[in-house]
């Protein structure tokens, strides 16, 4: 299994910046990603470089190895999750589920826009 900081090469490589670049871009300090090689990266900084990849941060934990898994999958998993307790999901917890959602999609499309 890779460690994150050899997914964030590989996908460095893979878009020709190298990490020096890639800390630089995000605001990171000098050999930031390096120290990822040994000790867990902060939330927020995973974030950044996952958002800078367009993959998710389950990609680059290493936990899947589909870059950017699709919200329906996600969320028929977390549906299945919710089955799997015997808890009937309502239609009142699906409209909640989904308002959620799409809040959290629209934030994200007004964030990066002129991307």
């Amino acid at each position: 299994m890779m460690t994150t900081f050899e997914i964030v090469k590989t996908l460095s490589e893979k878009q020709g910046v190298s990490i020096v670049e890639l800390e630089e871009k995000l605001g990171f300090s000098r050999n930031s990603l390096y120290a990822w090689k040994k000790s867990k990266p902060s939330v927020d900084k995973l974030e950044k470089v996952a958002d800078y990849f367009n993959v998710s941060t389950d990609y680059l934990l290493g936990r899947t190895d589909v870059p950017n898994e699709p919200v329906n999958s996600r969320f028929t998993t977390l549906a299945a999750h919710a089955a799997n307790r015997d808890h009937k999901v309502t239609d009142e917890e699906l409209n909640k589920i989904e308002a959620y959602l799409d809040g959290l999609i629209d934030s994200y499309d007004e964030k990066n826009k002129g991307n």
